[in-house]
């Protein structure tokens, strides 16, 4: 089955050496596919004609797509990605996130170090060497159901204590969509008022995501850096998730959007990179031309 909802991660240059590091590092991955840019044509993002667009990798089941789309985005902590250590998932939970820890934290940045934080007996919060956020955890039998790859929203700045309306609102907006378990924060402090949600795990179209409200002032927003793509089958799907969802004129391009909270969400047709492959050089610039015009995607226009 498609995965319905792809992290998509926006690199310079660096999607296929990327791309190999985390496919040696997970276990159980692989990389899907890729994509490049036109053989021929105008230069997009700096990027050289011919050269990689796209990487396509799946970590433990769970895929991911990786972009070379030039300096003007980078990755950053308000979409993370929970790796949850479960018996579900190894047979020795604690020595795999330890091994995990090890190779992530190796010219990287450690936001939270390795420990007990009351939710977790082992937890930790590391910013890799290309800037991408993982939060790597010991999870109870509750979690064995969830994927071992979660992405993770952080509310802040200017969206700080919306995590539950934003959730409220994906969940109206998507099939099989529903809530999981909620955690509040009990007392107001530093940038998060009481009530306002500490965890809250979600699934959107059969896709395991999370959410919470930044405890830390001005941190990071939302951006191009980390967008989630959702992989649509018909036209009325993409109108339907398109009306709903895009919020900021200005940022409508090519199937990209931005919604209320300031999220970008990439609308697409699940056989878009039939159409932008190597088989048919001709079509694929055809193709790309058209698509690079557009904001929402017409599947009539595309060959």
């Amino acid at each position: 089955m498609t995965q319905k909802i792809v992290p998509s991660l926006w690199f310079d240059n660096q999607a296929v050496e990327v791309a190999e590091y985390y496919v040696e590092l997970f276990d159980n991955s692989r990389i899907v596919s890729s994509t490049r840019y036109p053989d021929v044509g105008q230069e997009i993002h700096g990027q050289v004609a011919g050269t990689t667009l796209t990487v396509t990798i799946e970590l433990n089941g769970f895929n991911f797509i990786l972009m070379n789309g030039g300096p003007a985005f980078q990755v950053n902590p308000s979409i993370s990605f929970i790796l949850n250590f479960n018996a579900a998932h190894f047979d020795d939970p604690d020595a795999a996130l330890h091994r995990y820890w090890d190779a992530l934290t190796v010219d990287g940045e450690t936001r939270m170090p390795l420990g007990d934080y009351g939710f977790s007996p082992k937890f930790g919060w590391v910013t890799d060497k290309f800037g991408v956020s993982w939060h790597l955890m010991l999870t109870d039998d509750a979690w064995a159901q969830r994927p071992f790859v979660v992405p993770e929203m952080m509310f802040g700045g200017e969206v700080s204590n919306q995590a539950r309306e934003a959730i409220e609102f994906y969940t109206s907006v998507y099939e099989a969509a529903s809530m999981g378990t909620l955690t509040e924060y009990p007392r107001a402090f530093a940038s998060v008022k009481a009530g306002s949600v500490a965890f809250v795990d979600f699934e959107l179209a059969g896709t395991a995501l999370a959410a919470m409200d930044s405890p830390v002032p001005n941190p990071v927003a939302f951006s191009e850096g980390v967008s989630l793509i959702v992989n649509c089958e018909t036209q009325d799907e993409i109108d339907r998730y398109w009306n709903a969802l895009s919020a900021v004129p200005e940022a409508e391009q090519c199937g990209w959007l931005k919604d209320r909270y300031g999220v970008s969400w990439q609308v697409v047709p699940e056989s878009l990179g039939i159409g932008f492959n190597d088989d048919d050089p001709a079509t694929y610039r055809d193709n790309f031309k058209v698509l690079m015009g557009m904001g929402k995607i017409d599947m009539s226009k595309l060959r």
